[in-house]
């Protein structure tokens, strides 16, 4: 496992590349997991997914600061990417967000993703949301860069003025985020190709790009992606969408035919489960301390 300072360096390098890293969201450490077992190279905290596998309720603005904590942690001891977490609105002001860099920092994290919205903050997906005054994002961004322990650790800045004032208001607050102290900024829900071309072209630092599926924004590939000169392809929630889509048709088989058996591919194998979960890892550890 390298230390965090090492992570953190790694996925400073990877994104100021502006070479489309790929990134997937994770709700849980057992998503984070299989994440990294099937060759990603960074893990994306999700707070809608939080929210949608732990509570079960929509993206409005529920999960705090100790939920993600929690899962931050949970995600460091399962496996060794760098973790980015989404952290709404820094869940207060800014001496509030002092207090959730420093916090998920020392959980594992390796970038932390503000946003301008206000509080409670929704699904940048949604509609009918609100921003804050730019101001106020900046104090709260002066004060992220202020309590981070590495200059490494990376501030994302994420802007939802697209949604309430058009493009080229979101173009100029993520230019004055990045002016002072965000390392990466990122326009959410742009609504066509054009817009999305604008975005990487017209903001110096490197910019992160939510596809959501099913949601506003365009889904083109990762290449596509790379070439306008985005530096973040995330995917915030394709694992849980896919996990809600595969307990749907498990369940339903089960429901219908009173049995579900392995063969019909619906299921991971019980070696599988085993394997993703580390099992094989914590038998030989069990063996060593037995001697």
């Amino acid at each position: 496992m390298k230390l965090d300072s090492e992570l953190n360096a790694i996925l400073r390098q990877k994104i100021e590349a502006k070479s489309g890293l790929l990134v997937a969201g994770a709700a849980n450490a057992l998503a984070a997991r299989i994440i990294y077992q099937l060759g990603f190279e960074a893990v994306y905290l999700s707070g809608a997914g939080l929210t949608n596998t732990f509570y079960g309720i929509p993206d409005l603005g529920f999960v705090g600061l100790s939920d993600l904590v929690q899962h931050t942690s949970a995600m460091r001891d399962a496996m060794p990417l760098p973790i980015i977490v989404d952290a709404d609105t820094g869940f207060g002001n800014a001496l509030n967000v002092r207090h959730t860099v420093r916090s998920l920092e020392r959980a594992g994290a390796n970038a932390i993703q503000l946003e301008d919205q206000i509080m409670p903050k929704k699904c940048g997906h949604f509609s009918d949301k609100s921003v804050v005054d730019a101001s106020e994002m900046v104090s709260k961004i002066r004060a992220a860069v202020d309590a981070r322990q590495s200059d490494d650790f990376l501030i994302i800045a994420r802007t939802d003025s697209r949604a309430i004032h058009g493009l080229d208001h979101a173009i100029d607050r993520a230019r004055l985020y990045a002016e002072n102290g965000a390392d990466i900024t990122f326009v959410e829900a742009p609504e066509d190709v054009d817009e999305l071309r604008r975005i990487p072209m017209e903001i110096a630092c490197p910019q992160l790009v939510n596809v959501v599926i099913g949601g506003k924004t365009p889904s083109l590939s990762q290449q596509e992606f790379t070439d306008m000169g985005f530096g973040i392809v995330l995917y915030a929630n394709a694992a849980l969408q896919g996990a809600m889509r595969g307990m749907t048709n498990a369940l339903s088989h089960l429901k219908e035919h009173g049995e579900l058996k392995e063969d019909l591919n619906l299921v991971a194998s019980f070696e599988e489960r085993q394997k993703f979960v580390q099992k094989p890892f914590f038998d030989e550890l069990d063996g060593r301390y037995k001697k």
